[in-house]
């Protein structure tokens, strides 16, 4: 299985229930294809770089998760389909990325203690 992560981000325009119902469908999704999910990160709504869509700020979310590498057209599909999603990213992780990935869960849950 390989290690991913994906970042996307979310129209701002949203409320808070259709933002919580998008991102539990795209993890409902990865689930039923078999992934496993390791994390998922809420980073709320940030201003973006340069602007998308006329927007100037999108509400951040990360998902972790382990997932044979076929599912991930797929999910990208997914993404492009939906209105709600303004971009994403998905990146391979390879064994130092991963330890990374640790290493910042760690300092993210012990900065919320």
């Amino acid at each position: 299985m390989n290690h991913y992560e994906t970042v996307f981000i979310l129209n701002p325009v949203l409320s808070d229930v259709q933002v919580k119902e998008t991102v539990k469908k795209f993890e409902d999704y990865l689930v039923s294809k078999g992934a496993e999910m390791i994390s998922k990160e809420d980073w709320g709504l940030k201003k973006l770089a340069y602007t998308i869509q006329n927007k100037k700020s999108g509400f951040y979310h990360l998902f972790e998760y382990k997932v044979e590498g076929v599912e991930i057209s797929p999910l990208e599909l997914e993404f492009r389909r939906d209105d709600s999603i303004m971009r994403y990213l998905t990146v391979k992780l390879d064994k130092h990325a991963a330890a990374w990935a640790v290493k910042r869960r760690d300092r993210v849950k012990s900065s919320k203690k």
